[in-house]
């Protein structure tokens, strides 16, 4: 019993600093973008100028995040953790003494290059230190906590900056990852790798590269691009495609988006103890995600009145959440041993890159006035997404008969 509780204690401390550091990273997706209402003026910026300090972050960070899973194998995740920490606030610091264009995009690209090691560290540990029969409810918080960050980061920097200024928003943006750093150097214990030669051993057998040769993987790459394609509409327009279709205020329009922030991390929660209760986890994931695209699919026929709207978005958010934990279950069981940090790095890569180009792609048809396709354009990409997690769950259930 004392086992189980020292246990226990144990995967919640991991789960805990993990949870802090993915906070962090999501907190910093946001720092631009919110404080775009005092950087547009103060630097004379075209709204496609200060889009680009977005693209370029994801860009960035979508390259730096498929490298970054190498060096997480080879030195060890805590390590590259306690460097992205750092990056994310230096990051800060240098955009809050931005004068001209120029330095507002090299604050973006050091941002970028901080930002680009959480997935493939972040999950190294928590596979790594927190027990099998809790590692489900660990990658749920660890979706949660970023949504926490997402949520946090707009409120807090604006509030700031209309109290005070953009430059003083940054700067306390700043001190977060440090406080950050200081409480996971205390408990670096609990965060500590596995010991490296078993890595080296790994790569020495098939090569470093020889993970790229699995079409799970790739197909795995295709399932997050798609569903960032899916998510980059929800973050840029969905508020905005509400308004234009069911003539509802700014307001309430957000509230709807809000809804599905919320509603989405109460689905990672209940995503945890589906997750941890089976094996099949694309099984999973193609239901959740298609009742929220047939959902989406309802929101653009326009039919449902305003109020509706705000519900269906929230119950979108919440299959969209349900499914979370199963998808990082997923990933999990496809990625061959001790190639975890290079496996997480390169699919998650698909999230930056899926995120970099979705506002594209639907900014095109809000630009055409087509408000309705956003949502079936999310709709489309969660029922593309179910056929590469279908792929994927049938290659590991072959690999898993083969090797019972």
């Amino acid at each position: 019993m004392n086992t189980d509780k020292a246990l226990l204690k144990q995967d919640a401390r991991v789960i805990g600093l993990v949870g802090l550091a993915h906070g962090t990273s999501h907190f910093y997706h946001l720092i631009l973008a919110a404080l775009f209402p005092w950087l547009k003026p103060a630097f004379n910026l075209s709204y496609a100028e200060l889009a680009m300090l977005m693209t370029v972050f994801f860009i960035v960070s979508g390259i730096g995040q498929a490298l970054a899973g190498f060096v997480v194998d080879r030195v060890g995740a805590r390590r590259v953790l306690f460097f992205g920490i750092g990056v994310l606030g230096l990051s800060a610091v240098l955009l809050s003494a931005a004068n001209s264009y120029t330095a507002l995009m090299l604050g973006a690209l050091v941002a970028g290059v901080g930002n680009s090691i959480f997935h493939p560290a972040d999950y190294t540990i928590l596979n790594q230190r927190v027990s099998k029969a809790r590692l489900a409810h660990g990658f749920s918080v660890h979706g949660i906590s970023g949504n926490i960050g997402w949520a946090a980061s707009p409120i807090l920097l604006t509030a700031i900056a209309a109290a005070g200024s953009w430059r003083l928003a940054l700067l306390c943006a700043a001190a977060l990852p440090l406080i950050v750093l200081a409480i996971l150097f205390i408990n670096r214990d609990a965060i500590r790798p596995d010991p490296i030669g078993a890595h080296a051993a790994s790569q020495q057998q098939g090569g470093t590269l020889a993970f790229l040769k699995l079409p799970s993987v790739w197909m795995c790459f295709a399932f997050f691009f798609l569903t960032a394609l899916a998510l980059g509409g929800i973050q840029s327009f969905a508020s905005t495609g509400l308004v234009k279709m069911y003539g509802m205020s700014l307001t309430m329009a957000t509230s709807a988006y809000t809804a599905y922030m919320l509603a989405s991390a109460g689905g990672m929660v209940l995503g945890g103890f589906v997750g941890s209760g089976t094996q099949n986890h694309d099984r999973t994931i193609a239901a959740a995600f298609a009742l929220a695209a047939l959902l989406a699919l309802v929101l653009a026929s326009g039919a449902p009145p305003a109020w509706m709207a705000l519900i269906l978005m929230g119950l979108i958010g919440f299959f969209s959440g349900i499914a979370g934990p199963s998808r990082d279950l997923m990933i999990r069981a496809a990625a061959p041993k001790n190639a975890t940090g290079r496996v997480y790095g390169v699919v998650y890569s698909g999230l930056d890159s899926g995120l970099s180009v979705g506002p594209l792609i639907f900014g095109l048809m809000m630009d055409a006035g087509r408000p309705a396709m956003v949502f079936v354009g999310i709709a489309l990409f969660q029922f593309m997404a179910i056929a590469t997690a279908v792929g994927v769950g049938g290659n590991t259930r072959s690999t898993r008969l083969k090797s019972a």
